[in-house]
């Protein structure tokens, strides 16, 4: 019966030091993410956030937190903010968009998560992405297919938006050098032209380039 006990208390053992080794590394891939990421109760009291979230929440543009507490800057995104708190406590999912008084926009996801130990919910809060890819990634899908650092960096503007005159004018080129650039970047990636070249970029994985991370290789 001892043996059997202690059997039974090193596999508990294990299991607690491999559910223990599972969130120290969910929480390392969290920070990898270029997405922010909250988790919250359900009086919206922050229990984690990962790198990304961090960031945007030290700009105070949208969202702040004041004493654990995530809150809207301003007082309407507040309410929805709530509201769709409310809602994934109920087990539904929504997504709303906070606009800055300068035209900036952030969606979120806001996800249950279910219940926790104690019997309340937890909900997910995800942030969308600053840019279409980033720095981090465009760099690696650069150095996977051969491009020039000119050419990295004419893509960039291009997963911008931006048209090739429009690169012209920002690099101080002539627009014949620009699709000359962009030529290069189709047959290099194997793309049939900017639309197809700029959605392989954004299908990428949503890896941040944040302080602290490793580079890829």
């Amino acid at each position: 019966m001892d043996l059997l006990d202690g059997h039974d208390l090193r596999d508990e053992a294990g299991f607690l030091a491999d559910n223990a080794s599972l969130a120290a590394g969910l929480t390392h891939l969290m920070d990898e993410m270029a997405y922010g990421i909250l988790v919250m109760s359900r009086r919206a009291d922050v229990l984690h956030a990962n790198q990304a979230a961090r960031q945007e929440l030290e700009t105070r543009r949208f969202l702040e937190m004041r004493t654990s507490t995530l809150r809207a800057i301003a007082p309407d995104h507040g309410r929805s903010l709530d509201k769709a708190v409310a809602k994934a406590c109920e087990g539904k999912r929504s997504l709303i968009t906070l606009t800055a008084p300068a035209g900036a926009r952030l969606s979120l996801a806001v996800l249950p998560l279910g219940l926790n130990e104690a019997g309340g919910s937890k909900v997910a809060v995800l942030l969308a992405r600053a840019s279409i890819c980033e720095s981090l990634m465009l760099c690696f899908f650069a150095r996977n297919h051969g491009l020039t650092h000119t050419e990295e960096h004419v893509l960039g503007i291009l997963c911008q938006g931006y048209s090739a005159p429009e690169i012209a004018s920002q690099l101080n080129v002539a627009v014949s050098t620009i699709r000359s650039h962009v030529r290069s970047l189709c047959l290099k990636t194997s793309s049939s032209g900017v639309r197809e070249l700029v959605n392989q970029i954004a299908v990428l994985p949503p890896v941040g380039a944040h302080a602290g991370v490793r580079p890829l290789h």
